[in-house]
């Protein structure tokens, strides 16, 4: 398995001056990286330039400035120009899609936008990283795994809290910055699975926004909506934030100052959002063997409507529910579905456990047959929101409870075909 642990960096107050020194020097070798590629194809449509022509570079560039690139690692260097090559291989094949949209006769207001990579702000290039352990940086366990030192190419011996021990071979590394704290995050391959006990049980999970979700055993968790509960906290901050300036080359101390409020916020709810996930997802993995859940669409779900040209009128749009759309997306982003599948995905292969995704069509709409309904499927059984009543057999149960036996059901099935 591959796995990454992210532990705290403690650096002094000079390791902290050469860790802003090292992103702001990477973040100028990305944009000076991305003005060559602007520059280029400027010149000439035809002339295309490719990570391996800016990474022969590298060379003349260390010789050229000793003080700012030349002291930081190679490797690094180079998974700099990478990312930036990821960029453009995502935005050329989102130009190929808008291209067939066009040329489909979809309009341009319409047709899917291919984003040109843009030039990274200082505060806005956050990650370094060491693509291989031993080349520009050493992972230096203790013996007890409680506190260890990672050593950096330019910067020096760095102490980690090493809150928990790290398994399997340590392949990459990375030091990532989040508002003052610096994180270095570890990835490693070979790492043994733990499994647990077999407990013989099956369970079908049912993802909403009223609960976050609701298994087929009848439980029920709330939501709890960590954005909306600092909604007002955060709209405070963001009010303060407004007052400033946005054209401003250099920011004032009070500024930079609002700008860490809010950075500091949203923080917090990541922080929240993710304990709540994995605690979810561990009470799962513990009590079932097999766990069922919907395939969800999560970036199509929370799609803002498309424009509603109006035919009688040049240049006017008629209304098309986005406003109202909004809220419901919120409210979807809140929960974070593929957050909290990703983390149980993980966790379940850890455990040795198998989570199975089901099509998620007509789960709320069909009368479970594994709890003695009928099968029946329509539109018309799902009375309201939460209430489910069989039009042909009369079978009446919760609809969330409803949709989880169906997962349930379908993952037995599922299983079944395997064997």
């Amino acid at each position: 398995m591959i796995r990454a642990y992210k532990f705290l960096l403690r650096p002094t107050s000079g390791q902290e001056a050469s860790l802003r020194a090292m992103l702001a020097d990477h973040c100028s070798l990305y944009n000076g990286a991305l003005q060559e590629r602007r520059d280029a194809y400027a010149h000439s449509s035809q002339t295309k330039i490719k990570y391996g022509d800016q990474s022969a570079q590298l060379k003349d560039i260390r010789t050229f400035d000793p003080e700012r690139q030349g002291r930081w690692s190679f490797s690094s260097q180079q998974s700099t120009l990478r990312r930036l090559n990821v960029a453009f291989v995502a935005f050329f094949k989102r130009a190929q899609k808008r291209t067939a949209a066009l040329a489909h006769g979809v309009p341009k207001e319409l047709a899917p936008k291919a984003g040109y990579p843009r030039f990274k702000g200082v505060g806005h290039f956050d990650t370094v990283t060491f693509p291989k352990d031993g080349d520009g940086c050493r992972w230096d366990s203790a013996p007890h795994d409680t506190q260890t030192r990672v050593r950096l190419q330019g910067i020096g011996h760095v102490r980690v809290h090493q809150h928990r021990p790290v398994r399997g071979r340590v392949k990459t590394v990375s030091v990532k910055r989040e508002g003052r704290k610096w994180y270095v995050i570890i990835t490693c391959d070979q790492v043994p699975a733990e499994p647990l006990p077999a407990t013989g049980a099956i369970v079908g999970i049912d993802m909403g926004i009223t609960h976050f979700l609701t298994t087929s055993q009848g439980e029920q968790v709330s939501n709890p909506r960590f954005l909306q509960a600092s909604a007002d906290e955060l709209a405070a901050a963001q009010r303060v934030l407004e007052t400033f300036p946005k054209n401003t080359r250099r920011r004032t101390k009070k500024h930079r100052a609002a700008a860490r409020r809010v950075a500091k916020i949203h923080a917090k709810i990541r922080r929240q959002r993710l304990d709540h996930h994995h605690k979810r997802a561990l009470d799962l993995v513990r009590d079932n063997d097999v766990i069922g859940h919907e395939t969800l669409n999560t970036a199509g779900m929370t799609k803002t409507p498309g424009p509603k040209p109006n035919p009688d009128q040049d240049g006017a749009f008629l209304p098309n529910g986005a406003a109202a759309k909004a809220g419901l997306n919120k409210r979807i982003l809140d929960a974070s579905w593929g957050l909290f599948l990703g983390i149980l995905a993980n966790k379940a292969e850890s455990a040795g456990r198998r989570v199975i995704p089901v099509d998620a069509r007509n789960t709320s709409r069909t009368c479970p047959p594994s709890a003695g309904g009928c099968g029946h499927v329509a539109k018309e059984n799902r009375v309201t929101q939460a209430k489910f009543e069989c039009v042909k057999c009369g079978f009446v149960e919760n609809a969330d409870i409803v949709g989880a036996l169906n997962v349930e059901h379908r993952a037995g099935l599922a299983l079944c075909a395997e064997a």
